[in-house]
This record gives C-alpha cells, sequence and structure tokens, in this order.
C-alpha cells in the first residue's frame, strides 16, 4: 500500500513562536522602545523579532500587516532566512495578505537555499503537489533530503514514504525504514506508524509484529486514528 505522505505545508516551521521571556533589566516598555530603535535602525535581528510580536500579538496588538511588513524588511534588505520563511508562509496561507503562493514558493526558496529545513519542507511539499510550480517528486525529494539531514521530523518521514512508495527515487524500502526510523524516533506519529506497518509486513526490515505493535502504539497514543484500528486488530487476532 502507499504510504502517507505529511503534505500540511502549513505547519508552521518557519520559526514563529513566541518569544517568551523578556530581560529582567527593564520594563516591557523599554525593551520594546529599544527593539523598535534597534529594528529602525537596520538591525535584522530586531526586524524579525518585532515581526514575531506583531504576529502573535505578544506585549503588543496582533497586527499581521505590521508583522509582514517587519519580516519584509529583514527578508529584503537583510536577507534573513526566517523572515523569509514567514513571508512565503504568510503568503501560502494569506495572512495579513492576498494569498499568493507563487510569492510563497518564491520565498520559500529563498529561506531554503540558505539552509532553512522549514523552508525546504514546505517548498518539497509545494513540488509534491505542484503548487505555483511545476509538479517534480523528484525535486521535491531533493528538498526533503535537504531537510531531513537536519533532522527535521516530517521531511524525514516523506523521504520515507518517497523511498517506500518509489516516487522521485528508487524503491528502497530498507531507506525506507532508516527514514522512518529517524522521524519515529523524534516522536512524529505518522513515521510510527509507517514504521509499524513496516515491522508488520516485514518489508525493509526483519519481521517483527511486537516490534510493530511498539510502534503502533506510540502513533495511537498521540491520537493517530490508523495506528489505533490496527493496534485493536492485532490484539483481537491476538486474543482469538
Amino acid at each position: 500500500m502507499l504510504r502517507k505522505i505529511i503534505t500540511a505545508a502549513a505547519l508552521v516551521l518557519c520559526g514563529v513562536m513566541l518569544l517568551g521571556v523578556f530581560p529582567a533589566f527593564c520594563a516591557v516598555d523599554e525593551y520594546i522602545d529599544e527593539l523598535m530603535d534597534a529594528a529602525e535602525n537596520g538591525n535584522a535581528d530586531a526586524q524579525y523579532r518585532l515581526g514575531l510580536m506583531y504576529y502573535n500579538g505578544e506585549t503588543v496588538p496582533k497586527n499581521y500587516a505590521e508583522a509582514l511588513k517587519w519580516f519584509r524588511r529583514a527578508a529584503e534588505e537583510q536577507g534573513h532566512r526566517n523572515a523569509q520563511c514567514q513571508i512565503g508562509y504568510m503568503y501560502y496561507e494569506g495572512i495579513g495578505t492576498l494569498q499568493n503562493k507563487p510569492e510563497a514558493a518564491r520565498w520559500y526558496r529563498k529561506a531554503a537555499e540558505q539552509g532553512h529545513a522549514g523552508a525546504q519542507y514546505n517548498i518539497g511539499v509545494m513540488y509534491y503537489h505542484g503548487e505555483s510550480v511545476k509538479r517534480d517528486k523528484t525535486e521535491a525529494v531533493r528538498w526533503w533530503r535537504k531537510a531531513a539531514e537536519q533532522d527535521h521530523a516530517e521531511a524525514q518521514c516523506n523521504l520515507g514514504a518517497m523511498y517506500d512508495n518509489g516516487e522521485g527515487v528508487e524503491k528502497d524500502q530498507t531507506e525506507a525504514a532508516r527514514w522512518y526510523r529517524r522521524a519515529a524516533e523524534q516522536g512524529l506519529a505518522d513515521a510510527q506508524y509507517n514504521l509499524g506497518e513496516m515491522y508488520y509486513n516485514g518489508e525493509g526490515v526483519k519481521q517483527d509484529k511486537s516490534e510493530a505493535a511498539k510502534w503502533y502504539r506510540k502513533a495511537a497514543e498521540q491520537g493517530l486514528a490508523d495506528a489505533h484500528t490496527v493496534l485493536v486488530s492485532c490484539t483481537l487476532k491476538a486474543t482469538a
């Protein structure tokens, strides 16, 4: 059977997160003023952090258009790869701007070429589906491999599926199992399920139904319905 490809480019893997604790030595307002001054003076990290604050609505009102403005300054003027990836995501989803997937692909590519794993994953998704780029599964494999080698779990799982299914690369179930395992060990439920399938069927690994059940269980504990269904079926067969 064809293994599942994780295709959600909507995963926010571009560095958007809460900033967390502010410096203890100054009040929040003072910190924001200093950050704004640094951003206005061309500091790329400050521009990016200011964009995050507006994006998340942390200590300032949430304002996606303002976030995009600061991300763009960091990305265009300074080549800040996290900002480039985030702009790609905002264009992809139409956040703070009209949805524009060709523009999303352009920004993802800029960040991907600078080694940003999340951008490499996302541009791979766009190539896999042919979203605003010519559909090219070989190119999807190329970008997912780059991200996978940086321990990007979703990219590792997708790369495993490409080897498993023989899409964009020669079918190699041993290699598929290796990439599933790397993602599964990071806790990715889809990879845990796929690795369970490999053990259950003896594909790319020695058949071991106990090991299969272990990985199905890990995936099921994270709420993956397919894994829960298979685990119940395996249990029923074992007790029949």
